[in-house]
């Protein structure tokens, strides 16, 4: 055990005073300046302990220290200040993790050194520190963002107090060990192996990580390149049965660190990257130094289906470009968490894009905007820069506004600015921020310096500082285009009176410009032939309205546009519909002039339009016909030109588009009367490999043959097919069973799952299985009656702060205005004070807006697609 005084001179503790919880931003009267950690930590066992000195520096005389601390049996603390110890008193005071220290004599100012000696519980779910059991084996990780640091050893748990860490673990012997730094070496005490790990780089609590257990490890280097003149190290790490494919990540990281390191104009960070994985980790976590993903981002090889290498790219790009942005410099606290996101959201498109420029990455990225604005138009908002004031609001930042709309406005700003002048400002708020925290004001100023007009930052301001999504309906009358700007919103919603500086760009043929639109009705000159295009490249974070002839021109030349282009046109028409102006024809009519177009994205866009309402349930049988119909016609050809064989590797070498085009045109035709065929093969595909014929089926098919063979069987092959997901470890094969068990649409099914005791189950699965009953409109209301009836057990689990953000969004998925109000009515005192308030607010003005189109304008859209062929 490390540090403190050599005799302690106990002083009984008096009773604390009553004073106010300091829910969200800790005050400054105790600044943290180094952290040594010293943690005993076998995943085999159910806690861990640790003995943790904290160096403070006092502001005044004080008899009490708030910091965090959550769910920890802490034994003793003791501060020393000048050599002299103070025995203190450790209490938990809220359910989020707010701890206070209370000393019978006050503390003087200045240098103090806070040791604890505790011990604390495995997480279950990735919060904290916890752990996992693979094929007998445990392991154990840290996930710490945003608030989870508290739950494995005592700290200042914000992100604005960066300071160095001195990493000590002891674990069993022959496990691999990971931190934020190298590791110095290794010495055996006690029947444990300990790891002792270079000091970091000033951090904030929620970068540290920890990983521990028989990891399969693959190493690696990323060669000297500009301003770094030795080698970087890296190594890709993962549970033992996915030994053999870590090489397609270690590949891919290395590429995509030189192409960051190019963008930035600086050399990698930190001394080391490792590249981690666990199986249940929803998305992935940018550690300095040692990233956490969930199995299927990283662990893969070369003949993985492009969306999983796609998914790989965009991913480790984001978090790769979290350790200039956002580890490097930090945000000083939670409401500017928007700006690390949102960039790395777009830096990670625009990496991935660079490195692998097949994989129609750049369609992602303005997808994930397009998604966005589906949250953003509803009038339960929030903006993508909030005032976080209690620490219980911080998950709310994590959704679709900070990374869909937050990336697709740093786009918009980006191309507005032009690439060059974009990343100078980002190389200046870099610079003058390092190894420090800063916030949206640093950046905006930074940006300003580069700029050369003074209304680009109040344009970013306006779109990051208030909700919604600006609708310009726009005339033309030969070269003049006069734009009125509003706030979308759909049929039957009032638009709130707002008002945002757009950073605009229109194209006409070859000529591009650029305006600033700051007032409500405004006039620009765009000379040329042909049609005016709104949105130039569709990087613009905002839709279009326009004229019937407008729309027409489009939709009339929609196949000789760019793929960004084509996704605006698609979006703009679909927003049009939902608010009761556009028609199922012109999608229709779209969709015909799309079906064939290069980019894959813009060739399936207006499909999954018209998908969406369809799903909704506005469409009637006869509708639904109707549309079948259409995909038959379009779909078909494609199919015989594209092929179909479920058989692994058949398509390996196939061009990434390609491969993708062959993906959407099975989802169109599967589930029509000309897809007998391709429901037959993958039928008999499924029956193979699950025989044990691991040839006879690719994942990427996986989603709908397990579907197709649960369909056709009954309760017996669900319970099979179940099992085999249990006993696997496979990072893709596991989920996708679990995916299609859930997803069978049988309500006695959904009973069951939902209340299997397995403990090969674990608890982010249960959620998951949740999720697919409520996908499903066969087993929706069972699956609402269920969670309604288990909310509170829900709500008060381990994760219950992050999953109250997401039952909502399942709750979302009706259409009617009676179950808006009966949503609201059984499940609003439950989210009431949660993170999960704001988006059960959306799920029931979701469900409403559904019901009122469906009500104003459901007969005619369901006549519309009974028409379509």
């Amino acid at each position: 055990m490390i540090g403190g005084s050599a005799v302690a001179q106990e002083i009984a503790v008096s009773a604390p005073r009553v004073e106010p919880v300091p829910l969200g931003r800790l005050s400054d009267a105790a600044r943290p300046t180094a952290y040594r950690l010293d943690l005993t930590v076998d995943p085999s066992r159910p806690r861990f302990s640790g003995h943790v000195e904290i160096d403070v520096v006092l502001a005044s005389t004080s008899s009490s220290i708030d910091l965090h601390g959550r769910g920890l049996n802490v034994s003793r603390v003791v501060a020393t200040v000048r050599g002299r110890s103070y025995i203190g008193r450790w209490r938990q005071l809220d359910p989020v993790g707010v701890a206070r220290i209370t000393f019978a004599e006050a503390l003087p100012p200045g240098p103090v050194t806070l040791a604890f000696d505790y011990d604390a519980p495995f997480a279950d779910g990735p919060a904290g520190l916890f752990r996992v059991q693979v094929e007998g084996a445990w392991y154990a990780w840290t996930q710490f963002e945003a608030i989870d640091a508290r739950a494995a050893f005592p700290c200042f748990d914000q992100p604005g107090f960066k300071t160095p860490f001195a990493l000590t673990l002891r674990t069993p012997a022959g496990l691999t060990v990971i931190g934020n730094t190298p590791e110095q070496g290794t010495v055996g005490t006690d029947g444990l192996t300990v790891h002792r790990f270079a000091p970091t780089a000033p951090l904030p609590t929620y970068l540290v990580a920890m990983m521990v257990g028989p990891f399969a490890t693959l190493a690696g280097e990323a060669p000297p390149q500009g301003g770094r003149t030795t080698p970087l190290s890296l190594r890709v790490a993962s549970t033992a049965p996915n030994a053999g494919k870590l090489a397609f990540a270690l590949d891919g990281t290395q590429k995509i660190v030189g192409l960051l390191e190019d963008y930035f104009g600086e050399p990698f960070p930190f001394p080391k990257m490792d590249q981690v994985s666990t199986p249940v980790l929803r998305g992935a976590m940018e550690n300095a130094g040692a990233a956490l993903y969930r199995d299927d981002l990283l662990v893969m090889d070369a003949d993985a289906p492009v969306a999983q290498q796609r998914s790989f790219a965009i991913t480790a790009a984001h978090e790769l470009g979290h350790q200039w942005f956002g580890n490097l410099v930090t945000p000083d606290w939670w409401d500017d968490l928007w700006l690390n996101e949102s960039f790395a959201n777009w830096i990670g498109y625009r990496i991935g894009a660079a490195w692998r420029p097949d994989l129609g990455i750049a369609g992602d990225a303005l997808g994930s905007g397009y998604e966005a604005m589906e949250t953003d138009a509803l009038l339960a908002g929030r903006s993508v820069r909030q005032p976080i004031d209690d620490s219980r609001r911080i998950d709310t930042a994590f959704d679709t506004i900070t990374y869909g709309k937050g990336g697709h406005v740093v786009g918009m700003v980006a191309a507005w600015l032009g690439d060059d002048a974009f990343r100078e400002g980002v190389r200046r708020y870099i610079a003058a921020h390092r190894e420090v925290s800063a916030t949206s004001e640093d950046f905006f100023t930074a940006l300003a310096e580069v700029a050369g007009n003074p209304k680009l930052v109040p344009a970013m301001r306006s779109f990051v500082e208030q909700p919604g999504v600006p609708l310009l309906a726009m005339r033309r009358d030969g070269d003049r285009v006069t734009v009125t700007q509003l706030r979308y919103t759909t049929a039957g919603v009032a638009p709130p009176d707002v008002r945002w500086t757009i950073p605009l760009c229109l194209r006409r043929g070859a000529e591009r410009r650029c305006f600033i639109m700051d007032q409500r009705t405004q006039a620009f000159t765009m000379p040329g032939e042909g049609a005016v295009f709104p949105n130039a490249g569709g990087t613009g974070y905002y839709r279009f309205e326009l004229t019937a002839g407008h729309w027409q021109e489009l939709i009339a030349g929609a196949d000789a546009l760019p793929g960004g282009e084509a996704l605006a046109l698609v979006d703009s028409l679909w927003a049009s519909i939902r608010a009761g102006r556009g028609t199922i024809g012109e999608m229709a009519r779209l969709e015909r002039k799309l079906i064939r177009h290069p980019d894959p994205h813009a060739a399936d866009a207006a499909d999954k339009a018209l998908s969406k309402l369809v799903r909704e349930n506005i469409v009637s049988a006869q509708g639904r016909r109707g549309f079948r119909l259409l995909r038959e016609k379009l779909y078909m050809p494609l199919l015989k030109e594209y092929g179909f064989d479920p058989r692994a590797g058949v398509y390996a070498r196939d061009a990434a588009a390609r491969a993708q085009r062959r993906v959407q045109v099975v989802n169109a035709l599967v589930g029509t009367g000309s897809g007998r065929g391709l429901r037959k093969q993958l039928d008999d595909a499924a029956v193979a490999y699950l025989a044990g014929d691991r040839a006879a089926l690719d994942p990427a098919w996986f989603d709908h043959a397990f579907d197709i063979y649960l369909y056709n069987r009954d309760a017996a092959a669900v319970r099979g097919l179940l099992e085999k997901a249990l006993a696997s470890e496979d990072p893709v094969f596991r989920p996708e069973v679990l995916g299609a068990v859930s997803r069978t649409g049988f309500p006695e099914m959904a009973a069951w799952l939902l209340a299997l005791d397995d403990p090969r189950l674990r608890e982010s699965e249960r959620r998951d299985i949740l999720d697919n009953v409520m996908a499903r409109s066969a087993s929706r209301d069972y699956g609402y009656d269920w969670a309604l009836a288990h909310v509170g057990v829900l709500l008060g689990g381990a994760d219950g702060l992050a999953f109250a953000t997401r039952l909502p969004q399942m709750l979302g998925r009706y259409c009617s205005v009676a179950r808006a109000d009966r949503i609201a009515k059984d499940f609003g005192a439950h989210f009431a004070g949660t993170p999960g308030a704001l988006e059960l607010d959306r799920a029931v003005e979701r469900v409403r807006n559904c019901g009122l189109l469906d009500d104003m304008m459901g007969k005619q859209i369901d006549a519309e697609f009974a028409t379509l062929r």
